[in-house]
């Protein structure tokens, strides 16, 4: 994104500031201070293997994340402030501690924003972009954020650039840093049709993209991502719907022709009972061979075709298991993903939940020399509210599946894959102060 052209939207948001945001008109600094503590045990029989010959064992551990954050908002400024730290229980060395959110953000009574830092960057359903909530390491972006928010309309410009260091000398290459990409332009679009319950969104992003080693030419390759998300909500039911489609060239410049689609249908007859079902379609590469041994072979591919789902909240969609666009395959291409599913949620006195779902997995497009169902999965979860903040959840989860799993993920041999959690949310609000 050119440089000009930030500058002219930044000035054109700061433009709608009125008169009457004048310091001797401002609201009453508030001051809040919050915790987010989660502590996740899991225990897995089956799975993926970690080499040709070593096949998977039971597991146990316990994983812990804390979010400390300090927020600051006065009339049209706000600010905020979150460290997180994350890792294993027992472990030191790989303990890990950061900042997930340094942002201010300025704000007009005219609806006009900026926000400016290291921010959260969640749109619709979450399935491109998203905060990934389960993750023991929640996801933020580097970025400037210019937008509009008003009479049911939402205009959103994003604009971010990657670097490793703040250096003269050693070129712009970048490479393992907060993101993938190197730079990246976001545009989305959110509207609330008046007296309906339908609304929609469309998205439209670049992202540059650096693979390989650093050599003298440093080249950015871009991919580029447009799509639509629609959403009807009446009282008792709802249906969302969304298309995305990737062009442009992948970070070693092959390029890219991949594509996404999904249907999800939710009805609650009845206050306390929630049903569910859906459809996911992830295109895939072609001629995609799965010799004995899991190995992809010598297969050329001159274009991507398997679908990227980049920053989003990976764990809502194609199973709790995770083993699909968490995980690669072997090789390092993708066959796609078909996810069916269905699921029943039983909500009792208001705060607590028991849920049951059913996903029926497949790749995307047809393989070389083996079928396409991936295998079965079925999930249990329960949640229950202790008290205000503070909430303590559990699931289970089993997966039987098929020759084609085996070969792709390099399973275990039996093919049945079980995993548990038992986990404890509890985020207060610490303090709030106001003068």
């Amino acid at each position: 994104m050119k440089k000009p052209l930030l500058i002219f939207l930044l000035l054109t948001a700061l433009t709608g500031l009125q008169a009457q945001d004048r310091p001797d008109s401002l609201k009453k600094n508030t001051l809040t201070i919050d915790l987010d503590f989660l502590t996740r045990g899991e225990v897995r029989g089956g799975g993926l293997t970690y080499g040709d010959d070593t096949k998977p064992d039971f597991a146990a551990f316990i994983l812990e994340r804390t979010l400390l954050g300090i927020g600051y908002e006065r009339s049209f400024l706000s600010a905020r402030v979150t460290a997180q730290h994350s890792g294993t229980w027992g472990n030191n060395d790989n303990s890990f501690f950061s900042l997930y959110e340094v942002w201010i953000q300025l704000a007009s009574r005219k609806g006009f924003f900026a926000k400016v830092g290291r921010q959260d960057i969640s749109y619709d359903d979450q399935r491109i972009f998203g905060s990934d909530d389960w993750a023991m390491t929640a996801r933020s972006h580097d970025a400037l954020r210019l937008g509009y928010e008003g009479h049911g309309h939402k205009l959103h410009l994003i604009g971010a650039y990657n670097q490793n260091l703040a250096n003269i000398a050693g070129g712009t290459y970048y490479k393992g840093g907060l993101q993938p990409y190197k730079s990246m332009a976001a545009l989305w679009y959110h509207y609330d049709v008046p007296k309906t319950d339908f609304g929609f969104s469309v998205l439209f992003m670049d992202a540059g993209m650096q693979g390989g080693e650093q050599d003298e030419s440093e080249k950015v390759w871009h991919q580029q991502l447009a799509g639509a998300y629609l959403a009807y909500t009446p009282a008792k039911w709802s249906a969302e719907a969304a298309y995305y489609h990737q062009f442009g060239r992948e970070e070693h410049g092959l390029p890219v022709n991949a594509f996404m689609a999904s249907a999800k249908f939710t009805c609650t007859p009845e206050r306390h009972w929630t049903v569910t079902a859906g459809y996911d379609y992830l295109s895939g590469d072609k001629d995609f061979a799965t010799p004995v041994g899991g190995t992809i072979g010598l297969t050329r591919h001159e274009v991507i075709r398997g679908f990227s789902s980049l920053y989003g909240s990976h764990h809502k969609f194609y199973g709790a298991m995770d083993f699909f666009y968490l995980t690669t395959y072997v090789g390092g291409f993708t066959p796609g993903l078909q996810n069916a599913y269905a699921g029943l949620r039983w909500t009792f006195k208001e705060k607590h939940s028991v849920s049951a779902s059913y996903h029926f997995l497949a790749t995307g497009t047809k393989l070389r020399n083996a079928d396409m169902p991936l295998g079965h999965e079925l999930e249990v979860a329960a949640s229950f509210q202790l008290f205000r903040d503070c909430k303590l959840s559990f699931g289970y989860s089993f997966m039987k599946g098929t020759d084609t799993m085996t070969v792709l993920k390099k399973t275990a041999d039996r093919r049945e894959l079980h995993w548990g959690w038992l986990m404890l949310t509890v985020a207060p609000r610490i303090f709030t102060g106001k003068w």
